[in-house]
């Protein structure tokens, strides 16, 4: 096979195949590349079937990337191979081996806002104030403890607090819930599976014989549960590879554990380790300045990033005098680009928060910029598509309590919430579901439509049940004869649905309502427009993982903002916050704008930041500074230790500077309005803070 259009180290990786491999591969070092040329290398050149590979990566796109590309590597050979996500392998195992977990075949899985739903019911079922007992809180939390392979039972143990207690309590209840009416969540794609092999071991020995060859990409941001699958399935052959690159991992908030990659040579002592150090999407300059950045985390895999493709040009940088300012040059220097021929679809516009996004998609509204924001609001979170979706799960699993709660009243057939109290405590006393409570009433006539639909649902396609179900329910009159605009685009989304529906027929031939049901709800949050294509991107910095664009502009480098606010007390969150500015700075080709304000209004209030740490950290031989006027903070280094008053009783006025040893590592801060709004955020009073740390001095 082909193999020149690969570097040194990328074919090393490629040919070592005896043992455990772990690939760094840094931003832009075609890390895809070598990983799909290292299946096909196994599959042409050491005879191994591609039935027994198995490559796991973390999103449906990547997934179907790779696919693609494995695709025109070895051609139908490709379909025989399991290249799929986390979650989309757990349902493989649950679905051929559900009998041994105790479910049904036609077990429903709930998405996060049905888990929320659930968990809502529980809180008020048993009486508590959910002011106090926030559920999504508790909805994450029970989330956290899944990805921490932690049961009701451990949990108990830690539980302290009458908080904590109560928590368990709900937890608990969650469990029993989802088991009775044979739902499983996300998070059960992982643990499930890990239950299954450790009950019964020979179901795992089969797997690790079907699986002699495993590769997980972005291994960085596996969480706990992830971390145990990967190792049982390639304990028994040790031939499994690792790829992924420390100074991107970013989602500790999702459960990640960046360590894992780190310790990957203890768990593996023979392992082989491979530093994948060419990047091929930036100029030196841009790479230069994430290099600078992320050696400052203490947490990290030695490596240095370079390019073969030249210098280019300088990184700009421009201190707005407000949001609006920021935002209004954005605006100019992304028309100024497209006046030279740059496409819209090339530049991506990336902040740390999305509340950061309405001003900037004010100022594009101004001048008729066409924009997308991604990730903000996806169709499968719309209303009317998750009605749709909820009588689509009844027909397929009528013991499905949260779709029977959203849709038995949608459209509205006079069944109140009185109505539905007594079917729920009924369903309880007796142990059924609401679907088997019901007897009679207008919710029998609902109970009998569902059962006409299960009944013609076998003999129709799925396009066809659709539009079976929209006439049949009534959700299509109800929309039309509204005859409002948001009515009419409410319908056109229906209508969308049917296309998407009319996709999976086109593709996979006869589909059965189970695995569409299965397969949509595996789709990731963040979808691609269907519309013009060529739009400026919008998103927070999470989102901009694994995209690249010619030109970014990454705003808001103000400390509380980026670094956020939240990160500024604990080491290791402020770590993960510097690779996330990595990975900001990493997604352009060859044009990066870093932009911050002097003053922002952000959730109502105003704020005046001084210049992030981040910023401060890249040489400015790399920066053009085309700010309207020089600024003084920007580049202001401390002052030497003999030049520092340690006095806590001397007076602080607005504008001064302030040195921290502990949140200002080493940089000059601000004090304004008589807080300090520096590097913390904290509205202490400054000699409250010097009482309280002991580490504030006035330059």
């Amino acid at each position: 096979m082909e193999l020149d259009n690969l570097n040194d180290k990328q074919k090393e990786a490629v040919f070592y195949n005896n043992g455990p491999l772990l690939i760094i591969a840094g931003a832009g070092a075609g890390k895809t590349k070598t990983l799909t040329t290292k299946i096909a290398y196994l599959i042409e050149e050491k005879n191994v079937h591609p039935l027994n590979i198995l490559a796991i990566t973390f999103t449906n796109k990547a997934a179907k990337e790779m696919k693609d590309r494995l695709f025109v590597l070895v051609g139908d050979l490709a379909k025989k191979l399991q290249v799929s996500t986390f979650h989309s392998f757990g349902l493989k195992l649950l679905r051929e081996n559900y009998a041994l977990l105790g479910y049904e075949s036609n077990f429903v899985i709930m998405d996060s806002d049905d888990s929320l739903t659930v968990v809502k019911k529980i809180i008020k079922d048993a009486g508590y104030d959910s002011k106090i007992y926030n559920p999504r809180a508790i909805r994450n939390k029970i989330s956290s403890c899944k990805n921490e392979m932690m049961t009701p039972s451990t949990y108990e143990k830690f539980a302290v607090s009458d908080y904590e207690k109560v928590v368990c309590e709900i937890f608990t209840k969650y469990e029993q819930k989802l088991k009775r009416n044979n739902s499983v969540d996300f998070d059960d794609l992982l643990l499930l599976p890990i239950e299954l092999f450790r009950k019964n071991p020979e179901v795992l020995e089969k797997y690790q014989d079907l699986y002699r060859y495993v590769l997980i990409d972005e291994y960085q941001d596996t969480n706990e549960a992830q971390y145990i699958l990967t190792k049982m399935i390639s304990k028994k052959y040790q031939n499994i590879t690792c790829v992924g690159d420390d100074s991107q991992s970013i989602y500790s908030f999702r459960g990640a554990n960046y360590k894992n990659i780190l310790n990957f040579e203890k768990d593996y002592p023979q392992a082989k380790t491979i530093l994948l150090e060419q990047n091929y999407r930036s100029t030196s300059t841009i790479l230069d300045a994430a290099n600078q950045v992320i050696k400052n985390n203490t947490q990290r895999k030695d490596k240095n990033l370079w390019t073969a493709r030249g210098i280019g040009e300088k990184i700009k940088y421009y201190r707005a005098q407000s949001e609006k300012d920021e935002a209004r040059f954005t605006v100019e220097k992304i028309n100024e680009l497209h006046e030279k021929g740059v496409e819209y679809k090339d530049i991506a516009v990336l902040y740390r928060t999305n509340a950061q996004s309405r001003v900037l998609e004010e100022e594009m509204l101004k001048d008729n910029l066409p924009y997308r924001v991604i990730g903000s609001f996806y169709f499968y979170s719309r209303k009317e598509i998750k009605d749709l979706i909820a009588y689509l799960r009844l027909i397929h699993n009528p013991k499905d309590n949260v779709s029977l709660l959203r849709v038995i009243n949608t459209p509205k057939r006079g069944i109140g919430l009185k109505t539905i109290e007594n079917l729920t405590l009924k369903a309880d006393t007796e142990e059924i579901s609401l679907f088997e409570a019901i007897t009679s009433g207008k919710e029998y006539e609902f109970k009998q439509l569902i059962e006409r639909l299960i009944e013609v649902s076998a003999e129709l396609t799925l396009t066809e049940l659709i539009d079976k179900v929209l006439t049949a329910t009534g959700l299509k009159d109800e929309l039309e004869s509204e005859k409002t605009l948001e009515a009419e685009v409410r319908l056109e989304n229906l209508e969308e649905f049917k296309s998407i529906t009319k996709t999976f027929e086109e593709r996979e031939g006869l589909i059965s309502l189970e695995d569409f049901l299965l397969e949509i709800s595996l789709i990731s949050d963040v979808e691609e427009y269907k519309d013009d294509p060529n739009r400026v991107s919008l998103m927070t910095i999470h989102s901009v993982k694994g995209l690249e664009f010619d030109h970014v502009f990454v705003v808001g480098l103000e400390e509380g903002i980026f670094p956020h606010m939240n990160s500024l007390m604990e080491n290791a969150e402020l770590e993960e916050e510097r690779r996330l500015c990595y990975v900001a700075i990493t997604r352009a080709k060859d044009d990066l704008y870093l932009l911050n304000a002097r003053r922002r209004t952000l959730f109502g209030k105003e704020q005046i930041n001084p210049v992030s740490r981040f910023f401060n950290e890249i040489s400015k031989d790399l920066i053009e500074n085309i700010s309207k006027e020089e600024t003084t903070n920007s580049y202001k280094e401390p002052l030497e230790d003999s030049s520092v008053l340690r006095n806590e009783d001397v007076d602080y006025n607005v504008g001064d500077y302030v040195y921290h040893e502990t949140f200002g590592t080493g940089k000059v801060l601000e004090v304004t309005d008589t807080l300090v709004t520096v590097a913390f955020k904290y509205p202490h009073n400054v000699k409250k803070l010097m009482k309280n740390h002991k580490k504030l001095s006035k330059v």
